[in-house]
């Protein structure tokens, strides 16, 4: 049982509170926690749960926003981590974005979005489709209305039929003109490069996300060509286990518009679609660097987006970089960025030039770490491939269309 929820800004600014039950929790517990947040750094934020001396504390951060649950009363805390990322994802889809201005401009929204997500700190309405019925999201129009009306509450009269529903997210009064279901295929590749060139790790993350407009109440089921390879999966309510377990088939009756269906991940990757080569030499007070960035292993499809990053070593003090593609920029904060897009046919793209180490330092002991960032439309890189998607009442005219996509998780190339 959660007994209240507070809302962060990256400045430890406490932006909303809601007190969930009759015991109180007092502010000062945001304080214990920011100043244990700066003391030690990244590696406390990296925890979810967290033993203060009065309360057990859940955290999750999205968007620089820091999502705070307190409780004094055991319970898993698995529920509780997830209720945070249903708030979250509940007010991005709400406010179209997450950031300060946008909670402080929609306090009343974000409140009654609370008040019908979790009653007497237990979890409650969490399906995206029911919410919007019971509370308009925001716009000019109902914002104009309540300056108008002196009526701030966007809560509907009427209780949607989806919650007495045995399919709770979904209703059954849906009806459409065109009959149409996309299913995408969206992963991130995770990789780890040592300085030697060898790929030390590689896996991807991946989610299938589902946009369907049917009329009535559908059920559908989406099969694999290999679903052997996925590993971790987690699924969306809607999902029935049973069919799943036996055949590795999904059989659902999907909400209507968009959703995530399921997340997996795939282990264990032999390749990777692009190489990195830096070389540094450091003698007599400077440092220079050469990099080159081309194509290992040609997935098929255009690669673009394609960005490199790394963080200056402190011991450096400037830095005179060029490329033969692309453009170099250096933040104020010591970050180089390196935009490519795409890669040229006839040359390799490189960039060069001199670190200047600060006085005294003969040599760099501190090697950069790089940071690649890329876009493939069109190839899903773990092999996952979609075998078909079926209705089992198929209304007239129904599309389907199924789309991939991969670009770059956490793809690191130390040197």
């Amino acid at each position: 049982m959660l007994q209240c929820i507070f809302l962060l800004s990256d400045s430890g600014e406490v932006m909303l509170e809601k007190q969930l039950t009759g015991h109180r929790v007092d502010r000062s517990i945001c304080d214990w926690f920011w100043n244990q947040a700066i003391s030690q750094g990244d590696s406390f934020k990296q925890q979810s749960v967290i033993a203060s001396p009065t309360h057990y504390l859940f955290q999750i951060v999205r968007e620089g926003i820091t999502f705070l649950a307190c409780t004094q009363v055991e319970m898993p805390p698995l529920m509780a981590i997830e209720f945070l990322c249903r708030v979250a994802d509940v007010l991005s889809d709400y406010l179209e974005g997450l950031n300060e201005d946008l909670i402080k401009d929609n306090f009343v929204i974000v409140y009654e979005l609370l008040d019908e997500m979790i009653d007497n700190g237990f979890p409650l309405t969490t399906e995206p489709n029911i919410l919007r019925e019971m509370i308009s999201p925001p716009n000019i129009v109902s914002k104009m209305l309540s300056v108008v009306t002196g009526n701030s509450s966007n809560v509907s009269d009427t209780l949607p039929g989806a919650t007495s529903s045995c399919v709770p997210w979904r209703t059954s009064d849906i009806k459409y003109a065109n009959n149409e279901v996309y299913v995408d295929l969206v992963e991130e590749m995770d990789a780890i490069i040592n300085r030697d060139g060898v790929l030390v790790k590689c896996e991807i993350y991946g989610e299938v996300q589902v946009n369907s407009h049917i009329t009535g109440v559908p059920d559908l089921t989406l099969s694999f060509t290999n679903p052997s390879i996925l590993d971790d999966v987690r699924f969306h309510p809607c999902v029935r286990f049973r069919p799943w377990e036996s055949h590795q088939i999904l059989s659902f009756v999907p909400p209507d518009g968009q959703f995530k269906l399921m997340s997996y991940r795939v282990k264990k990757l032999k390749s990777i679609p692009i190489y990195v080569k830096p070389q540094l030499t450091s003698d007599a007070g400077t440092c220079r660097i050469n990099l080159m960035v081309g194509i290992k292993n040609d997935p098929g499809k255009m690669i673009d987006s394609i960005t490199l990053q790394f963080q200056l070593p402190p011991p450096i003090l400037s830095a005179d970089l060029t490329s033969n593609h692309g453009v170099v920029n250096i933040l104020s904060n010591k970050i180089c960025s390196w935009s490519i897009d795409r890669i040229p046919k006839d040359r390799t793209p490189s960039l060069s030039g001199t670190l200047a180490v600060e006085t005294g330092l003969e040599r760099l002991h501190v090697f950069p770490i790089f940071q690649v960032g890329f876009r493939i439309q069109g190839v899903a890189l773990s092999g996952l491939q979609i075998d078909k998607l079926d209705l089992k009442v198929v209304p007239n005219r129904l599309y389907k269309g199924f789309r991939a996509l991969t670009r770059a998780g956490l793809y690191e190339v130390r040197s």
